[in-house]
């Protein structure tokens, strides 16, 4: 009864306008001792190990944001070397990974949701990654929430999509369907040299933003409708292997799609699995 309560929570809620609030709220400079108790309390619920934190101290942070959006110390995630091999993106764990079949991506036992939905609606956009792969890897509160390149890539397209904030821990992603394609999320397209790759961000319930290096916070945006900006003839936009690309400012979920006999997950990886950024995540084909 308390998971039927709390989805019936969610649909009730005002999702959008409480999730501003947070966001805000997590900005806010003023307030230092509060800050700083409820910055000590989230590390004690969520069990935030601030030994792998560049500055460990909460008292150092600013704004709640800036203590969610920490750095970790420098060379604490060694990004796989081999040229052949993909990079974990995130701290987090795997929810689902495996093949697109009929353009649905498995969510949960029982449930999928449309490719084509989850990057856009555009059917020219989802035709690269027919049959291709797709890893889902959940953040928890307790993870590192920067965003890296699983492999080096130059941006051809980012897509912002409005949608629903529902949360997107593993309850919701077996009892709310089409999650992943009903919450909001900005989706990243990237030209790789074996192909294409998108990376889909998206948001969740009080998920202050998602902010991206090239064109900073861009959601929850104002404008409900989506829209896509090609960065193709503005000046080469190109991360490495292992840069940081984006932040989840109150976080979320990263999707990974690549399109058909491109690549191939590590055989170790599979529903809970713990993964950690720049790790070996799968090899080109």
């Amino acid at each position: 009864m308390s998971d039927r309560l709390f989805i019936l929570f969610q649909y009730l809620l005002p999702q959008l306008l409480v999730s501003r609030l947070a966001g805000k709220l997590a900005d806010c400079t003023g307030a230092n001792a509060l800050r700083v108790r409820v910055i000590r309390w989230f590390i004690g619920r969520y069990g935030v190990n601030m030994s792998e934190a560049e500055h460990a101290d909460p008292q150092s942070y600013p704004t709640f944001n800036a203590f969610f959006t920490r750095a970790l110390k420098p060379g604490l995630r060694p990004v796989v070397a081999d040229a052949e091999a993909i990079a974990s993106p995130v701290d987090g764990a795997i929810s689902q990974l495996g093949k697109i079949s009929d353009d649905r991506v498995f969510q949960a036992k029982g449930q999928s949701f449309g490719l084509t939905d989850l990057l856009g609606g555009d059917t020219q956009r989802a035709a690269p990654f027919a049959g291709g792969q797709f890893a889902t890897i959940y953040l928890a509160p307790r993870d590192y929430h920067r965003i890296h390149m699983p492999v080096a890539g130059t941006l051809r397209e980012m897509v912002y999509v409005p949608g629903k904030l529902f949360s997107v821990n593993p309850l919701t992603a077996r009892k709310v369907p089409d999650l992943f394609a009903r919450n909001e999320r900005v989706v990243a397209i990237f030209d790789t040299d074996y192909g294409p790759m998108a990376m889909v961000l998206v948001g969740a319930m009080i998920v202050g933003s998602v902010e991206t290096r090239w064109s900073g916070i861009v959601a929850p945006g104002n404008n409900r409708e989506v829209s896509a900006s090609d960065y193709r003839h503005c000046k080469e936009i190109r991360y490495d292997k292992g840069e940081e690309m984006g932040r989840f400012r109150l976080g979320s979920t990263v999707i990974l799609v690549f399109p058909k006999d491109h690549c191939q997950w590590e055989a170790s990886l599979q529903e809970h699995s713990v993964v950690r950024m720049g790790e070996r995540f799968g090899g080109w084909l």
